[in-house]
């Protein structure tokens, strides 16, 4: 084998490794130290002996190893529920990791004149520090255009690998989740500078280091203390169900209903019925109580009578306001995925989804993808919202007071914008109801939960999430844990909550971060490539 050839499959085998790792960095427990250096040895393939083919390449590598590791359930997904063959289904798959992969290959073609500018050994002390700035500036830019690209896939963003980092979730309530990433990857960078320089310039490694996790910490601390925006209740006192005497009360439902491959109407007349009963002893005066999407399915609230009576009758009876999911038809013969609250005097509000799941709820491109089965229920028959809407709950008779909850259907509320303008339409409480048995044991429900717990911190809110197999929760507005129940588990949550009216900075400003992050790597790319130093001009020339 030429040395060329050899030295670019053990890069390879380096950037696989490495992004296998960092996809680990998603799984079912949140790292609380590994997330630090999950991401340096993509920095360090930056500077990798080769042209930009060759680095694109790595960074491609990297991506396709982080996203199979990380949402390897999307294939057994297509399989059980879509009856996809398995080929199929792991085409699927990689088709989805390839396209994610392809913003690392970016993230590294760009990158790499800026690392290599910081690493030469050229320049003075602080030489490199445009590049541990301008780097995780860079994958921030990229991220953003990944939420928004082509309907958005803003699942797995890099922060969300510190969700079990102390101070990670309230001081996102200052910079939002791109922040947060932004201090992860300046982490990282960090670290594969302290390591590569010892090379190159031993004398100042440990500085890199030093700045790389002192920077991140000292944010983290602030965060921890003051990001809040306010003295948050000892977590300490709850008991099983929750806090009971804080607040309104609320019961989130999990009825732990598995998904039907073939709809079977007995099981499903059982499943309903089980609903019910959990909803009876929970429905109790002033209370919301909360059914996950796709509890009453395939029932529909304003089609069938016989739901429409249940609701209201229970709501009437125990004097509760009920939330909860149907189907409501749209003007052009499809169908909106749709939250209700029903209140105890019968008074009834909508809110429709206005983020849909691509290959479920819709079929982007339908012409090209029509090979696809189904996947969801109705899936391609469904219609986007284009209006913002919030739910009341509690108001008096003069309609004053209560609460305005804010809704998330399932995917929605992996949207950090989009619940900042929920927020700032007026909403005290967020609400996020979803169907994550498609998933089943996997990592998945608990990678769409910590999206959840990043929407309560950057917005100051408290947040409700009622899953029909889990995970249900009710999480604080510091994104800390009140109540939880775990997947595949049958119960209802008990807990008191507390709206909130202020705003915080990110869900006034919640572009700032990106926009400065977009500058901040035009900046640094530019330095890479005409002023970073005689290294980097001699890389450009390459």
């Amino acid at each position: 084998m030429r040395p060329d050839r050899r030295a670019l499959l053990l890069w390879s085998l380096f950037a696989v490794v490495g992004g296998a790792f960092w996809g680990l960095a998603f799984g079912r427990e949140p790292w609380r130290f590994g997330s630090w250096i999950a991401l340096a040895p993509l920095f360090v393939c930056l500077g990798a002996p080769f042209g930009r083919r060759g680095v694109a390449l790595l960074g491609f590598l990297h991506g396709l190893a982080a996203w199979l590791v990380s949402i390897p359930w999307i294939a057994p997904t297509l399989m059980t529920f879509g009856q996809m063959p398995e080929w199929l289904a792991i085409f699927c798959l990689l088709l989805l990791a390839g396209y994610l992969a392809l913003f690392h290959a970016a993230f590294a073609l760009l990158g790499r004149h800026l690392w290599r500018a910081a690493t030469g050994g050229a320049g003075g002390a602080w030489s490199a520090l445009p590049a541990l700035v301008a780097l995780p500036a860079l994958w921030v830019a990229l991220e953003w255009l990944r939420t928004h690209l082509f309907g958005g896939f803003p699942w797995n963003l890099a922060a969300y690998a510190w969700v079990g980092v102390p101070g990670a979730l309230p001081a996102s309530a200052w910079v939002g989740a791109y922040g947060i990433s932004f201090l992860l990857l300046f982490a990282n960078a960090g670290v594969a500078l302290a390591v590569v320089r010892r090379r190159t310039a031993p004398g100042g490694a440990w500085r890199w280091l030093a700045a790389g996790l002192g920077v991140p910490l000292l944010v983290l601390a602030l965060g921890g203390r003051w990001g809040a925006g306010g003295t948050v209740p000892d977590r300490t006192s709850l008991d099983g169900g929750g806090w009971t005497h804080r607040g309104a009360p609320v019961r989130l439902l999990q009825p732990d209903i598995p998904n039907a491959v073939q709809p079977n109407w007995q099981e499903i007349r059982a499943n309903y019925g089980r609903v019910l009963q959990m909803s009876e002893p929970a429905c109790t005066p002033g209370s919301l109580v909360v059914w996950p999407e796709s509890a009453a399915w395939p029932y529909s609230f304003t089609e069938d009578s016989g739901f429409g009576s249940d609701v209201r009758k229970l709501a009437s009876m125990g004097g509760c306001t009920l939330l909860f999911n149907s189907v409501y038809p749209s003007d052009d013969g499809r169908y909106y995925n749709s939250a209700f609250v029903v209140g105890p005097d019968g008074s009834t509000a909508r809110y429709d989804k206005r983020k849909l799941v691509p290959f479920g709820e819709y079929v982007p491109l339908a012409g090209v993808f029509s090979f696809i089965d189904k996947l969801a229920r109705n899936a391609g028959e469904f219609r986007a919202a284009d209006e913002l809407g919030l739910l009341p709950w509690g108001a008096g008779e003069d309609g004053e007071g209560g609460e305005q909850l804010g809704p998330a259907i399932c995917y929605e509320v992996t949207f950090p914008g989009q619940v900042a303008d929920t927020v700032r339409a007026g909403a005290t409480v967020l609400v996020t109801i979803t169907n994550d048995a498609w998933y089943g044991d996997t990592a998945a429900p608990w990678q769409h939960y910590a999206a959840a717990r990043f929407r309560a911190a950057e917005n100051r809110r408290p947040l409700l999430r009622a899953a029909i197999t889990g995970v249900s929760a009710v999480v604080e507005r510091d994104g800390g844990e009140v109540a939880r129940l775990d997947p595949f588990t049958q119960g209802t949550i008990r807990a008191g909550v507390r709206g909130e009216t202020g705003l915080s900075p990110y869900t006034r400003w919640p572009w700032l971060v990106p926009v400065v992050c977009v500058f901040l790597a035009l900046g640094g790319l530019w330095w890479g490539r005409a002023g970073g130093g005689e290294s980097g001009r001699q890389d450009a020339a390459r």
